[in-house]
């Protein structure tokens, strides 16, 4: 399989800041990653796409950035066609998916939005056989900073829990994991009034709609508020004493109880995930309106920038 990797790959790039529609392009001449000792090369079958995406290609982490031209993209589900010499974990023709850099900041030249992309063997895993490509490939960054977020905050068994965006890609899969992975006794998750049910089929007992109720007026307080939206003032005002705050989207200093958190992707943390993916206790959520084609990645961005998206967007078959 090795001898049939090409040296040039089709891609979307981009080579200045700004928005997606203007920065963004197809390109068939990028050179396929070279592969290091501790690193995979995966022929790319989905991809999703995350706001840390759109905020990179916007130019908002610029200190922390690769050089351009940049491929963007971190969420990959495919099938490995090369190993590295130190790699014991995967095979060629074994299907993975992973969040393809290791911290948002820092992230990879060659990302996820292309044929084929080069990743260090820890960051990945076994692709649940439940999962098809689509839907594998919206689950790991969204679900390393759901577990780990709810994990700094020391949540556990018996705990209550608001989540604030709860139809978005982190959202989902926050109800999900805080349910059945760490046993939390009650739920809320605020959304909009036509997602009201979609939280509900995924074990919300509390549905709030944000258009009608302030969540941080209400007489029941939250051992836990996963804040996915930035609403940190208020997010504060929702937990119990004792409690704390999960910030994934800013301030930076956000006053106590809220801290910042960034995920770290970790192949052991969707290895611990696996088996609740395979029962289907936790169900990846992806957007009704895609899988976009490659050909729509522009499209696809745009649609992200909406912030109107249920769940994950993603790119799917590639190319």
């Amino acid at each position: 399989m090795a001898d049939s990797i090409p040296s040039k790959m089709k891609a979307w790039v981009y080579s200045e800041y700004g928005k997606p529609d203007n920065v963004l392009r197809f390109d068939s001449e990028v050179v396929v990653p070279e592969v290091k000792e501790d690193q995979v090369l995966i022929k790319v079958v989905a991809a999703a796409l995350n706001p840390v995406d759109a905020k990179r290609m916007a130019g908002l982490i610029k200190a922390a950035d690769s050089p351009q031209p940049t491929v963007p993209g971190y969420d990959v589900a495919g099938v490995v066609v090369k190993v590295g010499n130190q790699v014991n974990k995967f095979k060629i023709g074994d299907e993975v998916y992973g969040n393809v850099n290791e911290l948002p900041l820092n992230p990879k030249q060659f990302g996820t939005l292309a044929e084929y992309t080069a990743v260090e063997e820890k960051l990945l895993s076994l692709k649940p056989k439940k999962l098809n490509f689509a839907e594998a490939s919206g689950i790991p960054l969204a679900i390393e900073t759901a577990y780990e977020g709810l994990e700094k905050a020391g949540f556990s068994a018996g705990k209550s829990i608001l989540v604030l965006g709860g139809a978005g890609g982190v959202g989902t899969l926050t109800i999900q994991v805080a349910k059945h992975v760490f046993g939390a006794s009650r739920i809320a998750a605020t959304a909009s009034t036509g997602k009201l049910e979609l939280l509900k089929s995924l074990g919300v007992d509390l549905a709030i709609d944000y258009a009608k109720e302030k969540y941080e007026h209400l007489p029941e307080k939250f051992d836990v508020v996963y804040d996915a939206v930035g609403e940190c003032d208020r997010a504060v005002k929702a937990v119990k004493d004792g409690g704390s705050v999960v910030e994934i989207v800013g301030p930076t200093n956000p006053p106590p109880p809220a801290f910042l958190f960034l995920e770290t992707s970790d192949g052991a943390v969707l290895d611990k995930i696996n088996p609740y993916l395979e029962s289907g206790k936790v169900k990846p959520v992806l957007d009704p309106k895609g899988p976009f084609p490659f050909s729509q990645a522009k499209e696809a961005f745009s649609y992200l920038e909406t912030t109107r998206a249920i769940g994950k967007v993603v790119v799917h078959p590639i190319p």
